[in-house]
This record gives structure tokens, C-alpha cells and sequence, in this order.
């Protein structure tokens, strides 16, 4: 008796052990280290996406070419925005009065974290802050991660473009220029292949991708025609790491009160790195960073002629070496940013 007692008491602890573990992991409760686990998983990660491996994706994720976009128009600041309905969330995208398309570039802002492009496009006041810049440029912002957890919604900058263009927007011919925020590593060394990427402004990015970066700028094809300027405040570290494998890398200890205060040297420089004194999310609200910044690209000013930029730009001189192939520095946890 005693033992078919104990036969039955195991035959039912394996039954409930079985039903137990089948359960969602969402209806435990909650498991401590499940918690903090999912918590970690939304902080950039030095590293990310493959520890600064290239990764780019061919595989087309925009919709059909023949599919139509929704898209409501209003102004803002002084200028023309639109908001454009996609499958992979809304993008934004706006003009400047006085915009001329025949001698216009292209924009495109990546934002961070624990936003969506909707958020950064009010909280941030973008708008302005392009406005301020006074760039004849098309600037676009669409949607991209909010956390680790969350796939590249633009892995192919050619679906972007498209988008745009579905959504009856004409792009300009002008240079693109490729402005991303803390997070937006992830989307913006997916870009930078594309042939129209005339130059790459990381604000406090630098989590990872430093293979794809170096490609950009030091040994990839057209690196000689490209331009990097690197913000670091949270991202310092790595950025110091990273402009030191560059000889012609010029170096500014803090962002100037307007683009007038840069030197000959600094709006020349192939690559510039900028120790910000702004924080983390200053950098991109207090309208003291973004604005300038994009005064220092092949962008021409509103209302300037034709040639007014090649007069006041010099072009950009070739670096004094190839940049030595240097392995990049391990993968770690980064301390969380500011929200």
C-alpha cells in the first residue's frame, strides 16, 4: 500500500510539475531577475548589434511600391510638414520657407530611446530646431527603436526614401546628411553604404557600430568624400577610443554658442568629435546642438546662391594616412542614459 501510495503521489507531482511549466512566463507573477532582465534589455548596449559588426539588411521591408500613403499637411514653424502614414510607424517630414528644391538637400534625424518619432517630433521641437538652422534641406524623421527589444524599422534607407517619395514628397538631389541620437546607432549604421550619405552627425551614439563608422569614414570606398562629426557626453569614453585611429581627427572640447564659433579647421574637418558640455538629452532639446551642427554641412543656407557654399566651404581635405586597422574594443552593459 505504501508504495503504490508513494507511485501515485509521484504520478500527480509530474502532472502538475508539466502543467506548471507550460504556463506564459507572464503569468508567474513576476520573476525577479525576468523583471530586471527586461529592464537591462532597454538600455543602448556598447556594442549593440553585433558588437559594432556590419550587419545591413538587403531585404526590402517597405510596403508595395504601388501602395499609397496616407499623409496630413499643416505648417509648422514658418515651414510646410507633412505626417506620413506607414506600415512601420509615422514619419515626419518638413520644408523650410524660402525651400528650393533644385539646390536642396536631405536630413534625415534618427531619434533615440524611449521615444517614437510622433514624441521626438513634439518633445524635441524639431521643427524649430531645423528652422534655427537655417539649412535648404528636406528633413525627415521616421520612427525607429525605442529600445532594445525593438527591431530596426528602417533597416534600407532606400524604403525610406521610397515612402517619402509614395507619399507624393519630392526628394531633392542635393547631399543627404544623417543626424542620429543615443539609440539611433542601430538605424544609422545601416545607412551608411548608401551612395546619397554625404555625412554622418552622431549625437551621443556612439554605443556601437564602430565597424560600420570606420567603413564610413576611414576604409570603405567613398570614405574620402564623407564627413563624421561625433558629439560624446555619456559616450564619451568611446568616442575619445574611437577618434584616436584617426591622425586627421580634429577635436573640440565643447559645442560653441553659434556656428560662427567653430574654427577654419573644425567646419573643414573630415572627422570632428565634440565633448559636449550638454548632457545626454540637452543635446538634443535645448536648440543649442542640432542647429548648429547642421550649419557645418555641404547643406546650402536658405535663400543663398548657387555657388555661395563652395565659396565658404572648402573641400575637404584627403586624410594624411589610411586609418590603421585596430580591433574594436570589447562589448559591455552601457550605464543606462537619461530618460
Amino acid at each position: 500500500m505504501r508504495t503504490f501510495a508513494a507511485a501515485l503521489l509521484g504520478l500527480v507531482l509530474f502532472f502538475v510539475s508539466s502543467w506548471v511549466a507550460s504556463w506564459p512566463l507572464g503569468l508567474s507573477g513576476g520573476v525577479p531577475e525576468a523583471r530586471a532582465q527586461a529592464r537591462m534589455s532597454e538600455l543602448p548596449r556598447r556594442g549593440g548589434e553585433g558588437g559594432g559588426e556590419v550587419r545591413r539588411s538587403r531585404q526590402s521591408s517597405a510596403p508595395p511600391r504601388s501602395s499609397k500613403l496616407e499623409k496630413k499637411e499643416d505648417r509648422v514653424a514658418g515651414g510646410t510638414h507633412w505626417r506620413v502614414k506607414t506600415d512601420l510607424g509615422s514619419v515626419h517630414v518638413w520644408i523650410p520657407a524660402g525651400y528650393k528644391r533644385e539646390t536642396a538637400g536631405t536630413v534625415v534625424y534618427v531619434h533615440g530611446y524611449y521615444t517614437d518619432s510622433d514624441g521626438a517630433w513634439r518633445d524635441h521641437d524639431l521643427a524649430r530646431q531645423f528652422r534655427a538652422s537655417k539649412q535648404n534641406a528636406l528633413f525627415i524623421v521616421p520612427d525607429a527603436p525605442s529600445g532594445n527589444g525593438e527591431e530596426v524599422k528602417w533597416p534600407a534607407l532606400a524604403d525610406l526614401r521610397k515612402a517619402v517619395t509614395r507619399a507624393n514628397i519630392r526628394i531633392p538631389d542635393g547631399p543627404t546628411i544623417v543626424m542620429g541620437h543615443s539609440g539611433a546607432f542601430r538605424t544609422v549604421m545601416k545607412w551608411v553604404d548608401h551612395k546619397v550619405v554625404a555625412q554622418v552627425i552622431l549625437l551621443d551614439a556612439l554605443y556601437g557600430g564602430e565597424q560600420a563608422f570606420d567603413a564610413f569614414i576611414g576604409s570603405g570606398k567613398r570614405a574620402k568624400q564623407h564627413k563624421l562629426i561625433v558629439v560624446g557626453a555619456d559616450t564619451a569614453e568611446e568616442s575619445r577610443s574611437f577618434i584616436k585611429r584617426y591622425p586627421f581627427a580634429v577635436v573640440r572640447d565643447k559645442m560653441p554658442g553659434s556656428a560662427e564659433g567653430f574654427a577654419k579647421r573644425e567646419k573643414r574637418a573630415k572627422l570632428l568629435y565634440i565633448r559636449s558640455q550638454f548632457e545626454h538629452m540637452a543635446i538634443v532639446t535645448s536648440g543649442k546642438v542640432i542647429p548648429q551642427l547642421l550649419r557645418l554641412t555641404p547643406l546650402r543656407a536658405v535663400g543663398a546662391a548657387e555657388d555661395d557654399k563652395a565659396a565658404s566651404s572648402p573641400a575637404v581635405a584627403a586624410p594624411a594616412s589610411a586609418s590603421p586597422a585596430i580591433a574594436a574594443p570589447p562589448s559591455v552593459t552601457v550605464p543606462a542614459p537619461s530618460p
